[in-house]
């Protein structure tokens, strides 16, 4: 059965002397403060697109990548994942970068690096990224 989630901004003002604000509808997890500055410059406190697709890459290819070891008998203890979005102005987003290191029991690095390019490859949040170049460092702890 599909599914579709919902958030929505309102923004005010031109692009760089204005703002806006996120708000999850689907989850209702909180409203977020966005705005130009926040995405070129420093965070000071604000959320961006890029850090809101930083966060559904890593949660996405987390979820993969443990779905994945399942399905071939080696479930993992603990993965932690952190996904860097770059954002060049002017240029757009220019790649994704993901940096997993994992706890799995009964499996050697190279099965580890081998189970990540798949999630990597596999999870719909990459797919839905397919235009970007997205790069992986993966290593057991």
């Amino acid at each position: 059965m599909a599914t579709t989630r919902q958030a929505h901004t309102v923004w005010e003002g031109d692009l760089l002397k204005g703002s806006g604000v996120v708000t999850f509808d689907s989850s209702g997890i909180a409203e977020q403060p966005v705005s130009w500055a926040s995405r070129a410059e420093q965070a000071n406190g604000k959320t961006s697109p890029e850090e809101l697709i930083a966060a559904a890459h890593s949660s996405c290819f987390s979820m993969a990548l443990s779905n994945g070891l399942a399905k071939a008998g080696t479930p993992p203890t603990k993965l932690t994942t952190q996904a860097e979005v770059t954002l060049v102005p002017g240029t757009g987003i220019t790649g994704v970068h993901i940096t997993v290191r994992g706890e799995v029991e009964g499996l050697d690095e190279a099965g580890f690096v081998k189970a990540a390019e798949d999630a990597k490859a596999n999870c719909p949040v990459s797919q839905a990224l397919a235009g970007t170049s997205i790069t992986l460092t993966a290593s057991l702890a």
